[in-house]
């Protein structure tokens, strides 16, 4: 069986089994997010943390909640890593510098899990599974809380509340992401990854010497890792590492947990708006992007001439070849199209236009499907965009799910499209008209240029993934990029709130005869040709300095 056609068969499984979840999972957390209904572990957790789960909060109360959670959060794990050293489990590593310690921090927390370390050779099990596995639920459950505040705002009329932070905080960590976790970490040890609290040990010869690994928990965070779309590894070589990501069945079953809750939401907001087919505009249009970024990353890989190349099968360098070409580009693809950031393969080893397209994913604001919430209400504002254009072309007042677009609402779209690009393209710009940032880079030429590009285009949107060849473990990189991560998570979520707010507060508009259909095919492709539109505008220059003019010298 060639290669192409392997790629083909993974792909139909992975969209058969994403099918069979897609109902019953997005109809579950529905519930979840409107059940009224307190459980007992929850009731502690409200006691301990002072909360009151049935308070309704404004969009500003909702959004002081969410950045004092983070900002707490962010100062635990600085300073459990800092005081490494002296914890038990620490498997004789020494604290964190603090350039370093505040940007794993700030990465984690921001669901962003860029790593400038070794993780088997920085972190002891404490941070590891106390620090930064916990921070693996916590950052995926904010982010859902804050794409279900704005479902609420399409749902809810004459109101300002959006919900409980604190509730929608508790619940979706409790009864979905660690259900689903354990489930998910029993299928990965079944398949061979490891899981324990071992020390460091040898594990046979290498080149002359000893080598010698660390255990640890390693399934159990791999689960949340990808269910969470968070993308911090155990190891550096994250899913790439057989620890991690034992067989083409654990790679394929990872990739299943990357798409899962993404997808599956727009089920969820289908639910909760009162209109199925809403949430099936919303699920096609990623579709069509994933599918089609999917079958570009295949083609790019295997087509690629030269004699090298050819002998291999298409461009394997830097790839495992426990997976494959088509393993590895359903992976990149998947993950840089969402938050995840994690890797099974190198991106920098990709051809100019393979490294490229993980790029664009990324640029694209992870909406395809994109992360555990970021991506629905990343969506959800591409929506409102295309709703506005489409009422330009006609002269008519837009509207979506019943709400009028006026003036306020498509400022906050605005500045939430805005902050992303000029985050990356900012700080890509100083790094380089700066002589020590550029010692960093591997490579010269477009190739470099991609290096440091894709660093804080990973860094802004919230992905983690690295293109591999750059030095970021310095006090620039580790500080820029920290802000970067910052300010990428938590800016737009303003946004997002104030958005959410000020659709709660409107009276429904009644459907006429002129009302734009946002649940048909022709909305739903209008809706990807405005994200592919306001991305190729944004980014192409900058692309086209890096993997563009280097695919097309090769």
């Amino acid at each position: 069986m060639s290669s192409p056609i392997a790629g083909v068969l993974q792909l139909i499984a992975l969209i058969a089994a994403l099918a069979l979840a897609y109902r019953p999972l997005g109809d579950y957390m529905a519930r979840v997010y409107s059940s009224e209904k307190h459980y007992t572990p929850e009731k502690w957790i409200y006691k301990v943390i002072g909360a009151n789960p049935a308070a309704e909060m404004r969009w500003p109360a909702y959004l002081r909640g969410v950045l004092a959670f983070s900002a707490v959060s962010v100062l635990f794990l600085y300073l459990m890593q800092r005081i490494q050293g002296s914890l038990p489990g620490s498997l004789g590593f020494s604290s964190i510098d603090p350039d370093q310690a505040f940007n794993t921090a700030a990465s984690f927390v921001a669901n962003t899990n860029w790593q400038s370390y070794y993780g088997e050779q920085a972190m002891g099990h404490v941070v590891q599974t106390g620090g930064l596995a916990v921070q693996n639920f916590l950052s995926a459950a904010v982010g859902m809380a804050v794409a279900v505040a704005l479902v609420r705002g399409f749902a809810r009329s004459r109101t300002g509340e959006l919900g409980n932070f604190w509730a929608d905080l508790v619940r979706g960590t409790v009864r979905i992401l660690i259900p689903v976790s354990v489930i998910g970490a029993i299928v990965l040890v079944a398949c061979g990854a490891i899981q324990n609290f071992s020390g460091i040990h040898q594990v046979g010869q290498f080149m002359g010497g000893m080598q010698e690994w660390n255990g640890g928990a390693v399934a159990s965070q791999e689960a949340i890792k990808e269910l969470g779309t968070n993308g911090g590894g155990y190891f550096n070589a994250n899913s790439a590492h057989p620890f991690e990501n034992p067989n083409p069945l654990s790679n394929l079953f990872e990739i299943f947990l990357i798409l899962l809750i993404p997808f599956a939401l727009t089920r969820t907001f289908g639910r909760m708006v009162g209109s199925l087919k809403q949430g099936y505009a919303i699920l096609g249009a990623m579709a069509v992007i994933w599918i089609g970024f999917v079958a570009l990353m295949m083609w790019t890989e295997f087509a690629h001439r030269g004699p090298a190349f050819e002998i291999a099968g298409g461009a394997m360098e830097g790839k495992e070849t426990r997976f494959g070409i088509a393993g590895s580009s359903l992976f990149a693809v998947s993950t840089t199209l969402t938050s995840t950031g994690a890797v099974n393969s190198f991106h920098s080893s990709y051809t100019g236009f393979g490294g490229g397209i993980t790029m664009l994913g990324m640029q694209l604001g992870e909406i395809a499907p994109g992360g555990v919430g970021s991506g629905l209400y990343g969506m959800l504002i591409m929506a409102i965009i295309a709703v506005f254009i489409a009422g330009l072309m006609v002269g008519r007042t837009p509207e979506y799910l019943g709400r009028k677009i006026g003036t306020r609402q498509i400022k906050l779209a605005a500045c939430y499209i805005l902050v992303t690009p000029a985050l990356v393209l900012g700080f890509t710009a100083v790094a380089m008209a700066l002589p020590t940032p550029g010692d960093s880079m591997t490579n010269t030429g477009a190739h470099g240029f991609s290096e440091i590009l894709y660093a804080y285009t990973s860094g802004a949107n919230n992905n983690g993934s690295a293109f591999a060849g750059l030095n970021a473990d310095t006090q620039w990189f580790n500080t820029t990029i920290g802000i970067a991560m910052l300010l990428g998570r938590f800016l737009p979520m303003v946004f997002v709130l104030a958005l959410a707010g000020s659709l709660a507060e409107q009276k429904p508009v009644p459907e006429t005869a002129g009302t734009l259909r946002t649940d048909k095919p022709l909305y739903a492709g209008l809706l990807v040709g405005t994200i592919l539109i306001i991305t190729g505008l944004t980014y192409f220059p900058a692309l086209a300095l890096g993997p563009l003019a280097e695919g097309l010298a090769s």
